[in-house]
């Protein structure tokens, strides 16, 4: 559409746009210090100059800034050019390309091609150029008007083609008719850590419970390490709990496994008393943060018989027909201590509300990493509202997708805003 009666819609093209993930959908991804490429195929109708920038801004920011574009493929006359911006900062960056035509430039080129031809008589030419710097210099002011004005007097074939009048001229581009990207695309820009870090995985049991582990850091990060993981950490079932290499019987000093997540101590926001206090693990966050050391929880969406949420909240899982819960299977692998919630209960949004409150409660803790276990059964909506809500206020946190699975669905936890993953699948080209 015309932007105004008296002005037609924009004649270049801008098309193309990169980085960016399925058209926009998601955005692409970057960590602080980055330096991002950016692309757009950029042409217009006849054989006119055309300059491009990318403009961009960061979070919170109103005002844009820009860098200059160039073509990429200019030796076969192509059409694609690449700027590049700084990010310098967290949270969520916008971009977009502006591309107009150089008139001047353009004139010049004319001038230049005509020369070449043996063509002597440019007056009508030459009278062109003056109107056009006429019109810059009523845009730029100053020392460059002066100088605009004053060639424009007087303008000859040898002045026309001046290098330095064209450099003046390009200070001060006439972009009323630019043409912009419809909409500006968005930039997820985390931490480094999100790009990398050294884990280390231990059992806190093994180690005396929090305060032991608390003993150990030092030494993890005297080895590198600067992610340390602990499996969950909550209070374990006693129904159905499994013994020793996966027994369906538990001996007495059988503690269970720790995925099997809930008891009469509490569920997901609880610490299981054998390893320590609320008080231990404040202490433990502590140490790590002087050592320069992140704590990793694992975030299992699972419960044990005994949790609370299956008093508290009966519909948030599954039932048989005869109205038996329904323990998680893999076949030929059976979690008789473990129950999946059901994400299709009526009461999905106090569900998807609760998980969200159990990260939140860590984050508050000073949990700044999150492995989560397997993801790829859980619905793809609910990570990407859970991941945006926390990172809206906590840009910091970072969501790791413990996730063997096929490659669509490990690209689109990607997208959705888990930082890395798992894989066995490195080398992979077939199932087998």
């Amino acid at each position: 559409m015309p932007r105004s009666p008296k002005h037609p819609p924009p004649r270049i093209q801008i098309e193309d746009p990169a980085p960016r993930v399925d058209c926009g959908r998601y955005p692409a991804k970057a960590c602080v210090g980055d330096t991002v490429d950016a692309f757009a195929t950029v042409f217009k109708d006849g054989h006119d100059v055309l300059r491009a920038v990318v403009r961009y801004h960061g979070p919170g920011e109103d005002d844009w800034h820009e860098s200059p574009m160039h073509r990429v493929d200019a030796h076969v006359d192509g059409d694609r050019w690449q700027g590049s911006f700084p990010v310098t900062r967290q949270g969520r960056w916008t971009w977009t390309v502006e591309a107009w035509t150089d008139q001047l430039a353009t004139w010049r080129s004319e001038i230049e091609r005509k020369v070449a031809a043996g063509q002597e008589d440019l007056s009508g030419e030459l009278s062109e150029g003056a109107v056009l710097l006429r019109a810059i210099a009523e845009r730029a002011g100053g020392e460059d008007a002066a100088r605009l004005g004053q060639t424009a007097e007087r303008l000859t074939v040898d002045a026309a083609l001046d290098p330095e009048l064209l450099a003046i001229a390009e200070r001060h581009p006439d972009r009323l008719a630019s043409s912009v990207l419809d909409e500006p695309i968005a930039l997820e820009v985390d931490r480094v850590r999100a790009r990398f870090g050294s884990w280390y995985e231990l059992f806190p049991r093994s180690w005396g419970g929090l305060q032991g582990v608390r003993d150990v850091v030092p030494d993890l990060a005297e080895l590198g390490f600067d992610v340390l993981y602990l499996p969950p950490i909550h209070p374990i079932g006693t129904t159905n709990r499994k013994g020793r290499n996966n027994a369906l019987v538990a001996g007495p000093d059988d503690p269970g496994s720790p995925w099997a997540i809930g008891g009469p101590d509490g569920g997901h926001d609880a610490i299981h008393p054998d390893l320590g206090t609320i008080d231990d693990f404040d202490a433990l966050i502590a140490t790590a943060n002087e050592h320069g050391i992140e704590i990793a929880l694992d975030f299992a969406i699972q419960c044990s018989p005994d949790h609370p949420w299956l008093k508290e909240h009966p519909d948030w899982f599954h039932r048989r027909p005869d109205g038996t819960l329904k323990y998680a299977e893999n076949p030929p692998k059976k979690y008789q201590d473990i129950y999946n919630v059901n994400f299709e209960s009526e009461d999905w949004q106090g569900l998807w509300q609760a998980l969200l409150d159990v990260v939140l409660f860590w984050v508050g803790r000073g949990i700044t990493v999150f492995r989560v276990d397997n993801p790829h059964t859980k619905p793809v909506p609910f990570w990407e509202w859970l991941i945006r809500e926390v990172r809206n206020e906590h840009p910091d946190v970072i969501f790791l997708a413990e996730a063997f699975t096929r490659p669509s669905m490990m690209t689109t936890l990607a997208k959705i805003g888990f930082a890395q993953s798992y894989t066995y699948f490195t080398w992979k080209n077939t199932k087998t």
